[in-house]
């Protein structure tokens, strides 16, 4: 299946939130890595080294045009290139949602990085909320599309995730919101507009 484009720009405060998550040195796996735009910040601007994973011919070729290191391979067929632990970080940026084997992939996250980093639209987040209240599916800058040409197969809250990563054994380390850059933890299912995780094995 094809992913579409990451939303998040280089310029984005999300996304140089969701950076200063990986640690400098790491060796990162970005699946669904989109044109490599985040791989290619934490290459130049945090010491990182690694691969993106990403099925569309055009990102592919992006990712090569920026330097970054992308193997071409659908998601839905799981990691079983990538051994135990063979990364520091794997990251999902706004992949989880569009993937029918997302449980299979979460655990697969966990088992081919020592951390996971994993960040979906929150729909939870109240814009969301009062859309649906009035009727209608939410049109947003985190959910852009319309609901009948949306490639979200799928939409979910932080409490959602939070019990997904337990059902399936992993520790959660750390879980928080971002609203346009920021760390949202005081109520951050219905202030924050994404959703971010940090799990590992138990």
């Amino acid at each position: 299946m094809t992913l579409p484009s990451k939303v998040l720009k280089e310029s984005s405060p999300d996304l140089l939130s969701i950076a200063r998550l990986v640690p400098h040195g790491s060796r990162v796996l970005d699946l669904g890595c989109g044109t490599g735009e985040l791989l290619a910040h934490l290459i130049r601007d945090r010491g990182c080294s690694g691969y993106g994973v990403e099925i569309d011919d055009a990102n592919v070729q992006a990712c090569v045009d920026r330097g970054v290191n992308v193997i071409q391979l659908n998601l839905e067929e799981g990691l079983s290139l990538f051994g135990d632990g063979s990364f520091d970080v794997v990251l999902q940026i706004d992949t989880l949602q569009h993937l029918h084997n997302a449980e299979i992939m979460l655990r697969e996250t966990a088992r081919v990085g020592r951390l996971g980093i994993v960040a979906f639209p929150n729909f939870g987040h109240w814009p969301n909320r009062l859309a649906v209240l009035r009727g209608r599916m939410p049109v947003t800058k985190v959910l852009p599309y319309q609901w009948y040409d949306t490639p979200n197969i799928r939409v979910g809250t932080l409490q959602d995730f939070r019990a997904l990563a337990l059902n399936n054994h992993l520790k959660i380390l750390d879980q928080f919101g971002l609203q346009d850059g920021k760390e949202i933890r005081f109520w951050p299912n219905a202030r924050a507009s994404r959703a971010v995780f940090k799990v590992k094995r138990t």
